[in-house]
């Protein structure tokens, strides 16, 4: 009893100012995200727009490959950094769509940025998407854990959206349809 309210106090206390509801207002009210849009069936209502964008910490991934990279690496590109492992039932869910918007916009400007947090490695983390039939998703790695920290995971998936500076726009803690409508004119919004 003592374990479940001490986890539900730092999920309150670690999440607050990313998870805090912040207003619609003249400057959001184009932007499809909030309860004024129609996003209660891609989840996206649990999207949550940072009133300024902020700098994202730096975190260490690896490819594919096995070289080292960093959010640095995607500059210059739009992101949606989705964080997931193996064992996440709803990460399984959303990740198809995720590969989908990857096929769909991804380009020089917009990048879907799977990391897994798997300690399976990169062997791990490449099976689960061959299992999936994921075809347009680059595998990105971390191993150890470490980026959940500075990031602020505190569950998964957890998903950001990282404009083309590399700030962070806002976040969604939580499975979505990340290849719906809503989700889609999200994006695009912050690709102008």
């Amino acid at each position: 009893m003592f374990a479940l309210i001490g986890l539900a106090a730092v999920y309150f206390t670690s999440s607050r100012p990313d998870n805090a509801v912040t207003r619609i207002g003249a400057e959001t009210a184009e932007r499809p995200v909030g309860p004024a849009a129609d996003n209660s069936k891609s989840g996206l209502m649990a999207f949550v727009r940072k009133p300024k964008p902020t700098a994202m910490p730096e975190v260490t991934f690896t490819n594919e490959k096995g070289e080292e990279l960093t959010l640095e690496n995607f500059k210059g590109k739009t992101v949606l950094l989705n964080l997931w492992a193996t064992w996440c039932g709803p990460c399984r869910e959303e990740m198809p769509g995720l590969d989908r918007l990857q096929a769909e916009m991804g380009s020089d400007k917009f990048e879907v940025v799977a990391l897994s947090l798997d300690r399976g490695g990169i062997e791990a983390s490449k099976r689960f998407l061959d299992q999936i039939k994921v075809k347009s998703l680059s595998t990105y790695v971390d191993a150890t854990g470490k980026a959940s920290k500075p990031l602020r995971i505190i569950g998964m998936p957890t998903t950001l959206l990282i404009d083309a500076d590399g700030l962070e726009v806002g976040r969604l803690i939580g499975p979505a349809e990340w290849d719906s409508p809503a989700a889609k004119k999200l994006i695009e919004a912050t690709l102008r």
